[in-house]
């Protein structure tokens, strides 16, 4: 079994919280939950789940290639989102992204996210 790689983003939560932005293990590469927070954690798409999930999608790419991955590597994708109602803006973006990669995927509408202007939160798993 290849050694345990983590990579951060930098953060303050990763620290506090006790996480990593991705972690490597062999082949496979996780990535932690994602939200559209830009620049010092400020939303991004702010009333938008549209926005918001190709914001976060994008940072997951980011984050993904940063530990050796592309974006043809993700096998899953699990989406929690505060109003299932918004079901079909996030199956837009997300539809876009990976239109030609279909990975398996999860939607659930959760109760809440970190904080109230998040709309959708997004975690992601990949196979090299």
């Amino acid at each position: 079994m290849e050694k345990r790689r983590n990579y951060a983003s930098g953060s303050v939560w990763e620290d506090y919280v006790g996480y990593s932005r991705v972690v490597k293990v062999g082949n496979v590469i996780e990535v932690a939950g994602t939200v559209a927070a830009g620049a010092g954690g400020k939303v991004v798409g702010e009333n938008s789940p549209y926005e918001q999930t190709k914001f976060i999608l994008k940072k997951i790419t980011d984050s993904l290639e940063k530990a050796g991955g592309k974006t043809k590597d993700i096998i899953r994708t699990r989406m929690y989102v505060t109003d299932i109602s918004n079901w079909e803006a996030i199956g837009q973006a997300h539809g876009e992204f990976f239109s030609d990669i279909k990975p398996v995927t999860t939607m659930v509408e959760v109760k809440a996210l970190i904080a109230p202007e998040f709309l959708v939160e997004i975690e992601a798993t990949a196979l090299l």
